[in-house]
């Protein structure tokens, strides 16, 4: 195994003299206000030992992070039909654009970009009494933390601003592609991606996807075939218009947020979170993009 404390203290030393590390989200007015020097990184490998470096156990907006999150709740309630209203494709697009969902009838690309994560949520909606209580508990239950929140601010500043979503959201309502009542599917989705996590508690939550399905408290939540469809999702769709370029900077499965959270993991060796509020123009992590190239080309561990 490679000396991940150094290798982390390398690039956490590098990337902190980038002289561009990119621009805060502002589209959300309750981001905007997140100091742009925050940076944090934690590794956890399969054998739960983990290291760290900067500010690893602050907590931020996960934010697109979350629709991993979703996704594997709803692959675990209802299998494989999950796949009769979203498709597999990535979308070459940015994450909220509306016009590939009019070209194709109402059906987004995949589940990792709004339209699609907003169908995810739809489908919690009708499966759950509760879907912000239950969808909560599930995360408590694979990351082992109860402490995990939502952040109100965060979620009612989505929800006031939030006017692409509106828009998407009706749109797949208008193809016959939400079920419930589009108000209470984006209460609902403005609310997951308002969850709260650290570094530290990201690397826990997500390290099932890189343990065949199996949490860090040995209970199983998913089968092998569907971490395999999860991870694949997360190399080719992870990051919007910019997932072909992390796949051959970084080449490992991953996910980012505008948070400026980025989880990106190895199966079967390791899980890694970075985060950094600067964005670069296509709403991922300048500085945890560079961090995580440095992270696989350092290690000489990827999935290539």
């Amino acid at each position: 195994m490679p000396d991940f404390k150094n290798i982390l203290h390398t690039i956490y030393e590098e990337t902190k003299q980038l002289s561009d590390t990119g621009r805060v989200a502002t589209y959300i007015p309750e981001l905007a206000s997140i100091s742009p020097n925050k940076f944090g990184i934690c590794l956890l490998d399969i054998e739960k030992e983990s290291y760290q470096i900067g500010d690893f156990d602050e907590r931020f907006s996960v934010q697109s992070i979350s629709k991993v999150l979703t996704l594997a709740m709803v692959m675990g309630l209802i299998g494989e039909k999950i796949w009769d209203r979203v498709d597999v494709e990535p979308s070459g697009d940015p994450f909220n654009h509306l016009s590939l969902l009019e070209q194709e009838n109402g059906i987004p690309r995949n589940p990792l970009i709004n339209a699609g994560a907003i169908v995810v949520a739809d489908i919690l909606v009708s499966e759950l009494k509760n879907p912000k209580k239950e969808f909560l508990d599930f995360v408590h239950k694979i990351s082992g933390d109860t402490t995990i929140r939502y952040d109100e601010k965060v979620a009612q500043s989505e929800k006031a601003t939030g006017f692409k979503n509106y828009a998407a959201a009706n749109l797949l309502k208008s193809y016959g592609n939400l079920k419930n009542d589009v108000i209470e599917v984006l209460d609902f989705y403005f609310c997951q991606c308002s969850l709260s996590m650290s570094c530290t508690q990201l690397c826990h939550t997500f390290y099932l996807f890189i343990n065949r399905g199996r949490c860090m408290q040995n209970f199983d939540f998913l089968t092998v075939s569907q971490v395999k469809r999860i991870n694949a999702l997360m190399l080719t769709c992870g990051f919007y218009d910019e997932a072909g370029e992390f796949a051959f900077e970084v080449g490992l499965p991953g996910k980012s947020g505008v948070g400026g959270g980025i989880v990106a993991l190895l199966p079967k060796r390791f899980c890694v979170t970075v985060w950094s509020p600067g964005l670069n123009p296509k709403g991922n992590s300048s500085r945890g993009m560079a961090a995580l190239e440095r992270l696989t080309t350092l290690s000489d561990l990827s999935i290539f």
